[in-house]
């Protein structure tokens, strides 16, 4: 089996004769957390979201664990152990923080749909919900409603549901959008915690994070691939400073994309 967990070759995305994602060639090694940034309009976004099949290429192939995937749908690479986290928190407000983990852990016990299963079986299943959002930081939260939750805290509860399905690859769409810089800090540490004996893709727009814990980052910059490498290397990268900011001089870290 390959190092890497997930490759991608001559990727394209053409929309009525625009072209967001242009012969993207990636390769997320296994083990590794794989940030995907850029500047706003680079493609970071269409690309996730041909790699979770919720958009289809126009050209070029998409390979899981060497299998191709390229025309399958999101429910079968699920199957396979790919799991998205989504930019909006996808979390069921009105029940709680431990119902939510467990409605996870009925998906990938195949109980998803069987909600006529009694209380008791599905009882069954706290115990490893509470050890899940015990790893998230979230085992005094296991009662509370999920809509009492700040903003944070449901964001690391989303990462506990994308756990209970078990994932092989895990990819994070912003991660981090919208918090303050504590909330930050803690889903930052949550993800490199997490990320111990898995594979992270994630799409994030603060270069801190991206500094603090991508193993290695592609920049994307009008839908093409720009620069590749650690923080160290592409933050140097005189191309990379230029489509940040419009200048080859300067600091790198807390431009946003």
């Amino acid at each position: 089996m390959s190092e890497y967990i997930l490759e991608t070759k001559n990727l394209v995305k053409e929309f009525r004769g625009f072209i967001a994602v242009k012969d993207v060639n990636l390769q997320v090694k296994r083990g590794t957390i794989h940030a995907l940034i850029g500047p706003n309009g680079a493609g970071k976004t269409t690309c996730f979201n041909l790699l979770t099949k919720f958009l289809t290429p126009t050209s070029g192939k998409i390979f899981l664990n060497d299998h191709e995937i390229t025309h399958e749908k999101p429910t079968q690479i699920a199957r396979r152990g790919v799991i998205r986290s989504f930019q909006i928190s996808a979390v069921f407000p009105q029940l709680t923080v431990l119902e939510n983990v467990r409605i996870g852990l009925q998906r990938a016990t195949g109980l998803s749909y069987h909600f006529w299963r009694s209380d008791k079986i599905l009882r069954n299943l706290n115990g490893k919900a509470l050890d899940l959002l015990k790893q998230v930081d979230l085992g005094e939260y296991a009662n509370e409603l999920t809509v009492n939750l700040p903003y944070g805290r449901k964001r690391a509860l989303e990462i506990a549901t994308t756990l209970a399905m078990e994932p092989e690859l895990m990819l994070l769409d912003e991660p981090t959008q919208g918090m303050g810089h504590e909330d930050v800090s803690r889903v930052t540490d949550l993800i490199k915690k997490v990320s111990v004996g898995r594979t992270i893709l994630m799409v994030e727009h603060n270069m801190k994070v991206v500094s603090q814990i991508a193993d290695k980052i592609t920049v994307l910059a009008r839908g093409a691939v720009l620069a590749e490498g650690t923080y160290q290397e592409v933050s140097s990268n005189a191309g990379v400073m230029e489509a940040y900011m419009g200048t080859t001089t300067g600091e790198l870290e807390g431009a946003h994309g």
